[in-house]
């Protein structure tokens, strides 16, 4: 990206801006409205006067007069910002509208406008239209063209192609810009930025709205239901959600995850057809990762990598998960090495379709700013070594490549918001810083806050390039009548500015009744929970009634249980007593027997002893004998 180094210098750019623009020395708009639309028109107008004559300090006008009225309200608004800035902004406004504005500009061999500024001027004051504006005076260029000079504000890209470097600056957008939001969706397809849903003041919003990045409009997109998609599915309605992730694909964005007011419990992917205007679900297969928001989704090839997050319970997740586009199929990956701790809302990357870079985010307690690479082919996490400047630890953050180099933009630590924009080259893991805005810009806002303080000269263009109630335009036609404004939408058509004020009207109506609406169904939601808390009472008391009974029953089953316990401990106690008379008995027995066997062995000796005697031939002796 070199600079360019060619084109007068400050305030000779300038002039030759206002020249080839065509105020000509004088604030006449006639010229510039029918360039330019009427917002961009005004808004040089007002940077013009404000660079050439100063603040605005004459007093509104008091006819009835939309242009006079509209050109006072633009150059007011710009309060009290100093005339370089007007200069440098009335040029870089120029060169977004008009690119190759220099290349076509005749400031080669005339004569560059040079104006006094008030301060220093003594020039009689032409007075036209009302707007009091210095006398001009020609000087000539040296050696009949323009010195060159660097700028160190813009860059060449290309030819006939100058934008900002190293600097954020607020585009000139038109058309009725999306209500503030956060924890919003965002993606890019061709030439239009999508956004989707996000929170706006604790209420999830359900609204498709795209910028023209060519023309730099906002529209709203009109969502279709009822229809049937290819895939053979009812289109659905647009669901509010925050903390999702969008996702292009195709001509299709997926939305994936997301806070709901009624969560699943599983993760949903939904799918919107840019073509058709409709919104599904995506059909997976497989077991899905639990619902969550503040996740990061990460589209590696043709498969989806979701890490982290926060259920609906308000845990924090370190998990990984990948959806495999082709087949969708969901995979849940245990890698190896030590993952991130659990947390969300931080920024995720993938450089050579093979590392995962995850940078940042938060716990309920603490943001980080820790670096975590997860090696996809080798499914290992490690953590390396950071060179240069470690930004802070940071939640709620951007995050977006261009070819070496990671981005990251805006978050915070709940105290204060990042003010630095820094750039991570992931072939070398070195940390710079791009860039620094105000504290409180928008652009350095806190996790999960919304900031609106923004510094003084970016809120006088922001409120010169928002007036919206201009009924005429700035140049009058040859019959003298005054024409309206116009202004192309994205479509070409010419609509009148009155009617983006009845559109926000409209608009302003339109919400009105949804959040009417909404209300009533919170009343009538609030009526049905107190009927179901009156019959919750009513089966209380019927509960307690059989508490108690059941009570009485267990008490009189108490009492019966230790009259059997006593009972069981006196069939015991009998019990041992008959066992102990058993083996009494038992011991009687064998004595009995044993005197028995004593007194049958006796006669049987004294038998015994006869019969041999009688086989011998002895005689038995008599008893006189003896």
């Amino acid at each position: 990206m070199a600079r360019a180094t060619t084109g007068p210098a400050y305030p000779e750019r300038f002039y030759a801006a206002a020249s080839y623009v065509g105020f000509a020395g004088s604030a006449d708009s006639s010229a510039v409205a029918s360039k330019f639309n009427n917002e961009v028109s005004l808004l040089l107008y007002a940077l013009y006067q404000q660079a050439t004559v100063g603040p605005c300090n004459i007093p509104k006008p008091s006819s009835w007069s939309p242009v006079e009225q509209s050109k006072w309200k633009s150059w007011s608004g710009l309060g009290n910002m100093a005339s370089a800035e007007a200069m440098r902004l009335f040029v870089k406004i120029l060169e977004e509208e008009d690119p190759g504005w220099y290349s076509r500009a005749d400031v080669a061999s005339d004569a560059v406008v040079d104006v006094q500024m008030n301060h220093n001027s003594k020039n009689e004051e032409v007075v036209e239209n009302g707007n009091a504006s210095p006398e001009t005076k020609t000087v000539s260029t040296e050696n009949g063209r323009a010195g060159e000079s660097q700028d160190k504000d813009v860059v060449s890209e290309g030819l006939g192609s100058i934008s900002v470097y190293d600097q954020w600056v607020a585009p000139p957008v038109s058309g009725q810009r999306p209500r503030p939001r956060y924890e919003h969706g965002a993606a890019v397809i061709g030439e239009k930025m999508y956004v989707y849903g996000g929170n706006h003041n604790g209420r999830y919003l359900n609204d498709l709205q795209v910028l023209d990045l060519r023309a730099w409009s906002w529209s709203r997109v009109e969502v279709k239901t009822g229809i049937q998609t290819p895939e053979g599915q009812s289109s659905i309605q647009s669901i509010p959600c925050a903390g999702h992730t969008l996702i292009p694909w195709g001509n299709k964005l997926l939305s994936v995850a997301g806070h709901t007011k009624d969560p699943s419990e599983a993760l949903q992917v939904r799918v919107f057809d840019t073509q058709t205007c409709t919104w599904s679900i995506l059909k997976t297969y497989g077991k899905p990762p639990v619902s969550r928001g503040g996740h990061s989704v990460t589209l590696v090839s043709s498969s989806l990598v979701i890490f982290g997050g926060q259920n609906a319970n308000r845990s924090l997740l370190n998990d990984l998960h990948l959806l495999d586009l082709e087949t969708m199929t969901w995979d849940e990956f245990d890698a190896a090495g030590v993952p991130p701790s659990p947390r969300s809302d931080h920024a995720a990357a993938v450089h050579a379709e093979r590392y995962l870079l995850i940078f940042g985010g938060g716990s309920h307690a603490a943001c980080f700013n820790d670096l975590h690479v997860l090696d996809l082919q080798a499914m290992e996490w490690s953590r390396p070594i950071q060179q240069g400047d470690i930004p802070t630890p940071r939640a709620g953050h951007a995050g977006v490549t261009i070819g070496e180099s990671w981005f990251i933009v805006g978050g915070g630590d709940n105290k204060s918001g990042a003010a630095e924009t820094v750039a991570l080259n992931m072939s070398t893991l070195a940390w710079s810083v791009v860039t620094s805005v105000q504290g409180r810009v928008s652009l350095a806002s806190e996790s999960k806050m919304i900031e609106t303080s923004v510094h003084d000269s970016v809120s006088a263009v922001h409120n010169a390039t928002n007036t919206r109630d201009i009924d005429s335009e700035l140049d009058a036609g040859q019959d003298g009548k005054i024409r309206e404004i116009v202004m192309d939408n994205i479509d070409g058509e010419k609509i009148k500015s009155k009617d983006g004020v009845e559109h926000l009207v409209t608009d302003l109506k339109n919400e009105k009744e949804e959040l009417e609406s909404e209300l009533s169904r919170e009343k009538l939601q609030n009526q049905q929970l107190k009927q179901e808390l009156s019959e919750a009472e009513i089966r209380n008391a019927d509960l307690v009634k059989e508490l108690q009974s059941v009570r009485g029953q267990l008490a009189a089953e108490q009492s019966r249980c230790f009259k059997l316990e006593v009972d069981v401990a006196e069939l015991r106690q009998k019990l041992q007593t008959m066992e102990q008379m058993e083996k009494e008995l038992e011991l009687l027995r064998r004595q009995k027997a044993a005197s028995e066997q004593a007194a049958l062995s006796a006669k049987q000796r004294q038998g015994s002893g006869g019969v041999w005697g009688w086989l011998a031939g002895t005689p038995a002796q008599k008893e006189d004998d003896a």
